[in-house]
């Protein structure tokens, strides 16, 4: 029997802290380990490990080893690779990550995936179980969505989650927007694509949980159909979370059914609140006289929500970090994310920087964790960049802003907004000491 180890490696805390990021639990059941468990030959002995929560046993008696990747850990995947590969073990690699870094990550693994996995990783797995690997194996179609396996959820050690366990479930694939700082289109596919209703039904049956995180790029790509997912929603009496664009907000019919399903949280992709800033981002669909008439709404349905914003745009200056501190204090937003821009390889926007020499460190960019400046801003240094996104994430969520924003906790949308709030301020104080191990 083949044994099979897959592995999501967790991250170094910074290029001059070796030391790995590690959590004694999650609030989300992760689900690319399970998943690709699942797609795994019948007949195999598979195991799973998250490092964040778990050691990996680099004496494992197993045959094949593979690993998920994204450029956050792929420092990380790469370490493990070598150790694997000098005790004679094939490593497969795969991920985001390997998608636009193939030949980075041919380097540390006997073979790369590039794509889906439904259309490469049963292969993959076949040729290292005979010995005939491919250095890269690359997906030249898109799945269809349908029939998907179910996650082995047996698989997770319950006692690395809560009692309120939140399921991860892909509705959908890809975004019908083009947005000039994203690369999940690209990897993803550039059309929209969406599971059949009741494969998602019966999915979320399969957890077991009344609390479903909807883990797709735009959960509601195609208008219609997630109405229809929806209205399946409704007899399963879930609270579930997703995020999609903004201007879907401004539909009543369409909010009313979201929050009659089971709408908890949802996470908008609001970026800026200039004008001039979103048509550079290509974020046709955001209209910034809209926002007032968005956030009022969600406040009337009694819906957690957050924002998310990306600074560093040549259209901004200084002065958009007290500005945005000022929209968000007035309309009592509940939560928002701030980021520094960094362009994705693959994307128009990342072409461009690299092609006028705005990249500062190419190889070091999107590996660690934090708000770190990669590029030449236009109206900013590198410093003021990163100093105001760290000042602004420290004042919204000082406890003098977070009680005057939040209403409170009563219902579970207004629990849902201050754990948002506390998680975040757990985060920027863990920043803040991995910053200053990094001196």
């Amino acid at each position: 029997m083949t044994k099979l180890l897959i592995i999501q490696p967790t991250h170094y805390l910074s290029p001059s802290n070796r030391s790995l990021h590690k959590t004694k639990k999650r609030s989300v059941v992760n689900l690319t380990l399970p998943y690709l468990a699942a797609l795994a030959p019948k007949d195999w002995d598979v195991s799973i490990v998250d490092e964040q929560l778990s050691d990996v046993d680099f004496n494992a008696p197993v045959d094949v080893v593979a690993i998920s990747t994204w450029t956050m850990n792929s420092l990380r995947a790469y370490d493990i690779a070598d150790r694997f590969r000098e005790r004679g073990i094939p490593v497969l690699m795969g991920g985001p990550h390997t998608f636009f870094h193939d030949e980075e990550a041919a380097e540390h693994s006997d073979a790369v995936g590039s794509g889906e996995g439904e259309m490469i990783w049963p292969q993959m797995l076949e040729d290292a179980a005979a010995g005939r690997l491919r250095k890269f194996y690359r997906a030249e179609s898109l799945h269809n969505l349908e029939n998907l396996p179910m996650p082995r959820y047996e698989m997770i050690n319950p006692r690395h989650y809560g009692w309120f366990k939140t399921y991860s479930v892909q509705s959908s694939r890809g975004c019908p927007f083009k947005c000039e700082f994203c690369s999940e289109r690209l990897y993803l596919g550039h059309s929209y694509r969406y599971r059949p209703t009741q494969d998602v039904v019966e999915e979320i049956r399969f957890t077991k949980s009344r609390d479903i995180l909807f883990a797709d790029s735009n959960f509601a790509g195609n208008m219609s159909h997630t109405m229809e997912l929806m209205e399946a929603l409704i007899p399963l009496k879930v609270r579930w979370s997703a995020l999609w664009s903004a201007h879907l907000c401004m539909n009543d019919r369409f909010m009313d059914l979201a929050k009659k399903s089971g709408l908890l949280h949802l996470n908008i992709g609001m970026e800026s609140i200039d004008t001039k800033t979103l048509a550079s981002m290509n974020k046709r669909a955001n209209k910034v006289e809209e926002y007032e008439q968005i956030l009022k709404g969600l406040r009337k349905r009694n819906i957690s929500y957050s924002l998310n914003f990306i600074f560093g745009w040549d259209t901004e200056t200084p002065d958009v970090f007290d500005a945005t501190l000022a929209f968000l204090q007035k309309y009592k937003v509940p939560a928002a994310y701030f980021n520094i821009l960094t362009p994705d390889k693959g994307t128009p926007l990342y072409d461009r920087m690299k092609q006028d020499g705005r990249i500062t460190d190419i190889d070091a960019m999107g590996r660690y964790p934090g708000d770190k400046c990669y590029i030449k801003p236009l109206h900013f240094s590198r410093e003021e960049l990163e100093n105001g996104v760290r000042d602004l994430y420290a004042r919204f969520y000082s406890y003098r802003s977070i009680v005057s924003r939040l209403p409170l906790p009563f219902t579970m949308a207004n629990i849902a907004s201050w754990i948002v709030n506390f998680s975040q301020r757990n985060v920027l104080q863990a920043d803040s000491m991995e910053s200053f191990d990094a001196f």
